[in-house]
């Protein structure tokens, strides 16, 4: 087993900043080299995100802003190798499939490198232009051990299982709990 890094999405914002947001649970790297041919302070909107703060998922070669160190099996591996070389012959002019493999080689195991956590980890990407080169910056996030947490907190975000009965929705009435309030909207306000 190695470990590689995988999409993961906390909120739609991917699918908003991003000219294609990548899927969670796709392998991915870093993809620096996806604006290799680009004029890189004549980048705009959505393809200047993807270059700042993007790594590129392997299935749809979409955008994600995290991913997720993960284990990977020896033939997960051999997968996300090929289907980077592929894409790399046939988006960016490899020329010949060798050469094509031998990019996504070191692409994969430059993003492997940066699989030194634990499984879980959160890897963040801060790309930019220093000094006239292009520089990646990587920032980790972890778990906080439970003896460093205050009163027990809960996570900002948690999943909570739900047996297979659906719920009914909440739907508040917002208009009663402003009332009760005493905020409610008087049409008095200036």
């Amino acid at each position: 087993m190695t470990r590689l890094l995988r999409t993961i999405r906390l909120d739609p914002s991917d699918a908003l900043v991003f000219p294609r947001a990548a899927e969670p649970g796709e392998w991915a790297v870093p993809g620096g080299f996806y604006f290799w041919d680009d004029e890189v302070a004549a980048l705009d909107g959505k393809r200047r995100q993807a270059f700042r703060a993007g790594f590129l998922g392997l299935s749809s070669f979409g955008w994600s802003t995290l991913v997720q160190v993960a284990s990977a099996s020896p033939a997960q591996r051999d997968d996300a190798v090929a289907a980077l070389a592929a894409h790399i012959r046939a988006a960016h002019g490899a020329p010949d499939d060798d050469a094509a493999r031998a990019a996504a080689e070191d692409e994969v195991a430059f993003a492997e490198s940066l699989c030194d956590h634990p499984p879980g980890t959160l890897v963040a990407l801060s790309r930019g232009i220093e000094d006239g080169a292009v520089r990646e910056r990587f920032r980790t996030l972890h778990e906080r051990a439970q003896e460093h947490r205050r009163f027990d907190a809960l996570p900002v975000f948690a999943a909570v299982a739900v047996d297979d009965a659906e719920e009914a929705p909440i739907r508040p009435d917002l208009a009663r709990m402003a009332r009760a309030s005493g905020r409610a909207d008087t049409g008095d306000d200036p």
